[in-house]
């Protein structure tokens, strides 16, 4: 009911025009509303001490919703308008649906009342076309909601500047714009996933050019108009590259008040403003020299399809940067009692059914990747096993899985590095085991695993290096190739057998497809091809190309909130894994398991998220 398309005032990025069109008149019923917003078909919400009312293009009253309230927000959806308001006197959210064809005001049930009086409320419709809501307090404590149907859920608290009276988020660019009254304007990520950002938009003398701060706010097609806190100058700001940048600014008054309310009507190529320079003070109308013209992606960009993920794993005993990297056990009789096996960073190594529930802790060090090989054979006996390096003292631990999919440790083995960081194993034909382990100064070091006298041991075989920080790798034990992620570069591929050693081949140097850090990597073997799996964490994305040569990208996505499973989407993925396994229910084609590094909906610790693969061979059009 209230998830749609993004609304035409959203739809583009703006350049100023040369002249603008005149601004509409505008009807005298809106003369005593304290707030407005224009509607789609020409009409109006206006909202004042007696509710919220609902006007036609001339001004005529099509319905009314009596309540004392502020801070008034609408998103457009398929059949009219999603509007939230705050409840002055509860200060919880009062969301409604705008019917435009009947012309009804229907109240959906309020928002939990936060812990704090809301100064600022707006709206943000994200990718996956859900919408959310910001609660922002007087001292900048926050919120975001999540909006679906009549769900609430809180997604995550944020901090923001103290004293933000007006905000608003620019869904094409996932922006939050809070104008902080005593200050300026700051330019902040709306999307919860991945670690926050901000830019210093504008600010008051001596550090910018507002009259004593920042006033009410508002969007413009692909940019945001703001009153400066005199409510004398209409400042402009344009959207580009990912940037906000100053798009030129007009004299309102010689003497405002309190730049207290903006409006924007945007329709066709004219763009008008409608706003009141002090509390007390009448609706302005004015023409503003603004057009739309579409931004072109950038050269050779790959589009993003968006894949939700079925469940997660319990998080993290630690707060913090504690999860790292996964790798899936398969149960060799029963598939759905298959495991996962995760590292955390500041514990050890830990275990998951299918479900994400924790079935083990081994307090083992400060774990950072692990990988598995199943039925490694060691004169005559079979073993399953998984390989980890622990950064406490630069080692490679060996664990044994048993048939309950229950880890022990087995061996440590020391190595010569200095910072131990990233690892793959490799099983080369035969039978045996190698574990491939690096340095974040770039260097390799390949070893052995062999089995004597009932104990492991480790062989170094070779050293090698990259030019710098390396982590991710993986190993096609079908191929004989190796493929390893340098974190600033790319991608490269080399031979995995020692004994064939030659130089390392970028195949996906960062770039269109692949953002920096470049980090987990996995093979997914399926009936028809081989892929490779990549984090990309610079954009929060995992790119999919062909595992065997030109090693042409098939596509990448990102991962969504399934918000029917109360499941947040993942961000600043570090390490990942896949298999081609049928491991029944969605999995029936495999899983990817990834390394969320921000937990939402709510805020807890690291976790794990469970892909299905078959929704991303749908999403990327896999054979």
């Amino acid at each position: 009911m209230i998830q749609s398309a993004i609304g035409a005032l959203l739809a583009s990025s703006a350049a100023v025009a040369a002249t603008p069109a005149p601004a509409p008149a505008l009807p005298s019923a809106l003369a005593n509303a304290a707030e407005l917003a224009a509607l789609p078909d020409g009409g109006w919400l206006a909202l004042d001490k007696n509710g919220l009312r609902l006007l036609d293009a001339g001004g005529a009253q099509r319905a009314q919703f009596p309540i004392r309230a502020r801070q008034l927000d609408t998103r457009s959806y398929a059949e009219g308008v999603l509007a939230v308001v705050v409840d002055s006197n509860t200060e919880r959210a009062q969301p409604l649906v705008v019917n435009l064809t009947r012309g009804t005001l229907n109240a959906l049930p309020a928002l939990p009342a936060p812990g704090f009086d809301v100064e600022a409320s707006c709206l943000y419709r994200d990718a996956q076309r859900i919408d959310h809501l910001f609660l922002i307090g007087k001292d900048g404590q926050s919120e975001q909601w999540l909006l679906s149907g009549t769900q609430y859920r809180s997604v995550r608290k944020l901090a923001l500047p103290p004293h933000v009276k007006h905000c608003r988020v620019d869904d094409a660019s996932n922006t939050l714009l809070a104008a902080e009254s005593d200050f300026g304007l700051w330019a902040y990520r709306a999307d919860a996933e991945g670690s926050g950002q901000r830019q210093a938009m504008a600010l008051r003398a001596p550090y910018g050019k507002l009259a004593g701060g920042a006033g009410a706010l508002s969007l413009l097609p692909g940019g945001a108009a703001l009153l400066d806190k005199d409510g004398a100058k209409l400042h402009l700001f344009r959207q580009r590259d990912g940037q906000w940048e100053a798009a030129g600014s007009q004299q309102l008054a010689t003497k405002g008040g309190k730049g207290n309310a903006l409006a924007v009507r945007a329709s066709g190529n004219a763009t008008s403003l409608v706003y009141k320079t002090a509390e007390s003070a009448p609706w302005q109308t004015r023409a503003l020299a603004w057009t739309s013209s579409g931004q072109a992606p950038a050269a050779g960009a790959i589009p993003f399809a968006i894949v939700e993920p079925r469940t997660q794993t319990d998080p993290m005993e630690r707060q913090g940067d504690a999860a790292d990297d996964p790798a899936i056990w398969l149960h060799p009789r029963n598939p759905a009692a298959s495991r996962v096996f995760g590292t955390n960073k500041k514990q050890g190594l830990l275990a998951y059914d299918l479900q994400g529930k924790q079935t083990q802790l081994l307090e083992s060090g400060r774990l950072n990747n692990v990988d598995i090989r199943q039925n490694v054979l060691f004169a005559g006996e079979r073993f399953d096993l998984a390989a980890a390096t622990r950064r406490d003292d630069n080692t490679l631990m060996l664990f044994t899985i048993n048939a309950k999919g229950d880890a022990a440790e087995a061996a440590v083995f020391p190595t010569t590095l200095e910072k131990i960081y990233g690892m793959c194993l490799y099983q080369p034909p035969g039978g045996t085991l190698e574990a491939f382990v690096n340095d974040k100064d770039g260097r390799y070091q390949h070893y052995r695993i062999e089995r004597s006298e009932g104990r492991f041991r480790a062989a170094l075989l070779r050293s090698f290096a990259v030019a710098s920080q390396p982590e991710g790798c993986v190993a096609d034990d079908r191929s004989g190739r190796l493929f390893i992620g340098e974190e600033k570069l790319g991608v490269w591929s080399t031979a995995a057998n020692a004994a064939k050693a030659e130089p390392l081949r970028m195949i996906l140097p960062v770039g269109p497809a692949l953002k920096a850090d470049v980090e987990g990597m996995a093979l997914y073997h399926g009936e028809k091809a081989s892929y490779l799996v990549v984090s990309s964490q610079g954009d929060n994305s995992y790119v999919v190309l062909d595992a065997a040569a030109p090693h042409a990208v098939r596509g990448r996505f990102r991962i969504g909130m399934n918000v029917a499973a109360g499941v947040d989407g993942a961000s600043e993925t570090d390490g990942l894994d896949v298999t081609s396994a049928n491991l029944g229910g969605p999995y029936a084609k495999g899983m990817l398991v990834v390394q969320d590094g921000y937990k939402r909906l709510p805020d807890g610790p690291q976790n794990f998220k469970y892909v299905a693969w078959d929704d991303i061979a749908r999403a990327l059009n896999l054979p």
